[in-house]
């Protein structure tokens, strides 16, 4: 209970969030980069998966090259960019390595959900004269919509999670409250900001389930 009640009193300790570099401003660093990442890789990988569900062609191949993401240590990618001009762009190199992660989970998802839908109510909403995009919008996007906020709920915890190798170049985020906890040897702060990194990760997830529940009305309608 030592370690536990010392990252209680650490997190507890107003004057460790407040001022430069205090938690609070490390947990608006997180989530810039979290949020700047999942954005730019739903900006990517969502219409890319919709349309060649939409299309059913090419997906399998975009979805095997977008895997390949996964084998790569988000980690291996950020010190790469750090040897390039970009380490000068400051939070980019971290952004973009975490696009590279995001990417996958958003891009399979979606592209199976839309190859899901079944046929036979696509074939039945295109007897009724709907037009390709009427299709797309009324049919196999809500019926896709499941899998789609799956796949967003997946990369949006990883990102929250991974975001902390920012810290690891030097830059902000909570993972500097690890880094610097590790430096001075004070378990009790790297505790207190794995805490702080876990319970952020879980409020995105919890926000996302809700979000799904308050959409699910409005897509079990849309069809209709």
């Amino acid at each position: 209970m030592g370690v536990i009640g010392d990252a209680w009193t650490w997190l507890t300790t107003g004057t460790n969030w407040s001022g430069d570099g205090g938690a609070a401003e490390r947990l608006g660093e997180h989530l810039f980069v979290s949020g700047a990442a999942l954005a730019v890789a739903c900006a990517i990988a969502l219409p890319i998966a919709l349309w060649l569900g939409h299309i059913g062609k090419g997906g399998a191949l975009a979805v095997n090259i977008s895997n390949v993401g996964r084998a790569v240590p988000v980690f291996a990618v950020l010190a790469l960019f750090m040897l390039t001009p970009l380490r000068n762009s400051g939070y980019w190199p971290t952004v973009i390595a975490l696009v590279l992660f995001a990417v996958p989970p958003l891009l399979t998802n979606a592209y199976v959900g839309m190859r899901e839908v079944d046929r036979s109510v696509v074939e039945a909403a295109r007897g009724m004269g709907m037009s390709g995009a009427q299709l797309f919008v009324r049919v196999e996007l809500p019926l896709a919509y499941p899998l789609i906020m799956t796949g967003l709920r997946s990369a949006a915890v990883q990102v929250v999670a991974t975001a902390s190798i920012a810290a690891m170049v030097g830059l902000g985020g909570l993972g500097r409250i690890i880094t610097a906890g590790f430096n001075t040897y004070d378990t009790a702060q790297v505790f207190a900001g794995a805490v702080l990194v876990a319970a952020l990760a879980l409020l995105v997830e919890g926000a996302l389930v809700a979000l799904d529940r308050a959409l699910s009305p409005l897509r079990r309608r849309r069809p209709a």
